[in-house]
């Protein structure tokens, strides 16, 4: 249920940062929930080389609440990174507009 409401207020929060820079909201609202489980999926994958391979920890990955919370924190971690590097970079993007209403009228030859 956790993650439900997860994937509906991260998929709201990317849809609504598309819109405001027009671009394509249902698209950056997917690869967000995309990127959360991907990032989630990764650290798994990363969990179990190390776990068999090189420490032989001996997890419990039938019932680890641990990893389950690692996961998550994971994904909100690449999601809030994401996030600031669109927010960013469409800034940036954005043109930026000259306020020269208050020189109409002005003679154009003496700058």
């Amino acid at each position: 249920m956790l993650s439900i409401i997860l994937i509906y207020y991260v998929g709201k929060k990317f849809y609504d940062l598309a819109g405001q820079f027009d671009k394509n909201k249902w698209a950056y609202a997917i690869s967000s929930i995309v990127l959360y489980y991907a990032s989630s999926f990764i650290l798994g994958l990363i969990l179990g080389v190390l776990d068999i391979y090189v420490f032989e920890w001996g997890i419990n990955w039938d019932s680890s609440i641990g990893i389950k919370i690692g996961g998550i924190a994971v994904g909100i971690i690449a999601l809030w990174g994401f996030y600031t590097y669109l927010e960013k970079k469409w800034e940036a993007q954005k043109p930026k507009f000259k306020d020269e209403i208050d020189k109409i009228g002005e003679d154009l030859t003496n700058n």
